[in-house]
């Protein structure tokens, strides 16, 4: 949840893309699927973001729903998809959408039932689809009955499930600042004490070293994987702990959007403490049946401090969001062969997830394009997350190529950051805007008026429009996965970096024991001639699997290659 300065991208679409080259002994491949390895599902799973306020309206209410979700099932087992994530859709005042959570063990009623959900369910995995919840385990609704009841006496059992203080000097008891903006602190005025929240007022911190909280947080787990889930992704987990003596935190140079001194979190974010609960938690999810997964929001300084979160031994979260990689920002052949190297070759030994878009950023399509060849880059990206040896996260509308719809003016912003951030801070309305699926009236979305307003690229980024369109971003993307899904270097083979010198190729093998796919990705905007320094034993005879770009269908590796402009090429390796 931690918020980037919005970015304004001046976009002119490319509409006619250059052509997919499938080779013909891809399409063979493609048809012949190969037994998978017994090893767990998520490690093979493409992971799918539902923001489900704005996904599918099957009511036509403007707001998206869970019915709207089991109806376009059939479009994510299409594209390719293993598992959905689905971002908060419990009861809730909404002031953080969802993440400001009043009834752990419910489902809003915009969105539908606990019937519906179960519905879901059951019809996701008919089709082989896993449903991932969303859980927010650092903070709850003001409106909560937990914080209900704490906020009504000092003397309330409830009282030390949340963060109680006296204040210090006429003021909050320290310097912290909340990340979205001003003092992390609200004075109460009926027991004239402040809470403690580190996002918005209206969201306060539970007292993780109370074991109440731990148990009761616990049962929701429990509650979510008796219906069935397969897993969750764990929202802000890094914040569950603060320290006891509340030392303010260092100061740093300059402001934020909101007005507020720059700060170092280091009193109140990456706690020790967290890895305890969090092994705690990885055994609750273990005597589950089906290999349960743990998808990590996990921001860090660094590498080592992100293989923390999987554990000292591979007991904590199975799935740490990569956030360095996400977010470098630009197409730089040296910054992303220096993240996927170190992620590939961590500590740990943890297993990689990789990234580009989520509900908290700008999307990608905005971030990496040049507002010219967006297309372009659109499937350079896919190509990149698709082949890498990790399991990706896609975000819903990535593969359509959404771009961002950001507010113009203070009036349209709905999320709260933008409103206290203006105009420096836009808020995170632009990258949830609705799901494009036709060029009919609001994308298809809902037949009322949407809760955002939709992209202008809705008439030629949508579903229905790319789904007849074989060289469409989406089509791209349907080929990819499939081919991810069937070729076993790709699903099972190890990573090897290749000309770690070049400044403009990012290339690389997938595979072992004598059998390889070759990724080439140009992120320059000039054609590029290279010769790969391939180990000894790799042959030098590949064919074409897919392209974004036009080429021979063979190739021979001990010559130069002749690389497009952003082009993106996956050979097999003849043996």
């Amino acid at each position: 949840m931690v918020r980037r300065l919005a970015i304004v991208v001046a976009l002119s679409l490319l509409v006619n893309c250059l052509a997919i080259n499938i080779a013909s002994a891809a399409d063979s491949q493609l048809a012949v699927t190969s037994p998978l390895k017994q090893e767990p599902w998520w490690k093979h799973a493409v992971f799918y973001e539902i923001y489900p306020r704005s996904f599918a309206d099957a009511k036509n209410a403007g707001v998206g729903n869970l019915q709207g979700i089991i109806s376009k099932l059939d479009y994510l087992k299409d594209l390719g998809v293993d598992a959905i994530w689905i971002t908060p859709c419990y009861p809730s005042p909404q002031v953080d959408f969802g993440y400001d959570i009043s009834d752990y063990e419910n489902i809003a009623p915009e969105y539908g039932t606990l019937a519906d959900f179960d519905q879901l369910v059951k019809e996701a995995n008919a089709r082989n689809i896993k449903i991932v919840m969303d859980l927010v385990m650092n903070h709850t609704s003001d409106k909560h009955k937990w914080f209900i009841e704490s906020r009504s006496s000092k003397s309330n059992p409830k009282r030390d499930w949340y963060i109680w203080r006296d204040g210090k000097d006429n003021g909050p008891p320290n310097n912290w600042n909340s990340i979205f903006g001003h003092s992390a602190w609200t004075l109460d005025p009926t027991t004239k004490q402040y809470y403690y929240h580190f996002f918005y007022p209206e969201q306060p911190d539970l007292n993780w070293r109370n074991p109440a909280v731990k148990k009761a947080m616990f049962d929701v787990v429990r509650f979510w994987l008796d219906r069935g889930v397969a897993g969750f992704r764990l929202d802000a987990i890094t914040t569950l702990f603060e320290d006891p003596n509340l030392k303010d935190n260092k100061v740093l140079a300059g402001k934020n959007a909101y007005g507020d001194p720059n700060m170092a979190n280091e009193n109140n974010d990456h706690s020790p403490q967290i890895h305890e609960v969090l092994r705690e938690l990885r055994q609750v999810i273990n005597s589950y049946p089906g290999d349960r997964v743990l998808v990590g929001e996990t921001y860090g300084k660094d590498l080592a401090d992100l293989c923390l979160m999987y554990g000292k031994n591979g007991d904590e979260i199975h799935l740490p969001m990569n956030f360095q990689f996400a977010y470098i920002n630009k197409l730089s052949a040296p910054d992303f062969r220096a993240r996927i190297d170190e992620w590939d070759n961590n500590p740990a030994k943890g297993w990689p997830v990789y990234l580009f878009n989520n509900h908290d950023c700008v999307r990608s399509y905005n971030r990496y394009g040049d507002g010219v060849q967006n297309d372009q880059i659109a499937k350079l990206m896919a190509t990149m997350l698709l082949t890498l040896r990790g399991t990706p996260l896609l975000y819903y509308g990535e593969e359509l190529g959404m771009e961002n719809r950001d507010p113009r003016s203070i009036d349209e912003v709905y999320d709260p950051i933008g409103k206290l951030g203006w105009p420096k801070e836009k808020g995170r309305d632009g990258e949830r805007t609705p799901m494009q699926w036709n060029a009919d009236t609001n994308a298809g979305f809902s037949q009322a008026k949407p809760w955002l307003p939709v992209t202008a690229s809705y008439k030629s980024h949508n579903v229905a429009v790319e789904e007849k369109d074989p060289n469409s971003i989406l089509n791209y993307y349907k080929k990819l996965i499939q081919l991810r899904r069937v070729n076993p270097d790709l699903r099972e083979g190890d990573y090897k970096s290749l000309n770690a010198g070049d400044k403009s190729v990012l290339a690389y093998l997938r595979g072992k024991d004598n059998s390889y796919v070759l990724v080439a990705l140009n992120m320059s905007k000039s054609a590029q001639k290279i010769r790969l320094q391939l180990p000894e034993e790799v042959s030098r005879h590949a064919k074409l699997l897919i392209s974004n770009a036009t080429g021979s269908q063979t190739v021979d590796l001990s010559s130069d290659l002749n690389l497009d402009p952003l082009g993106a090429y996956v050979w097999e390796i003849v043996r």
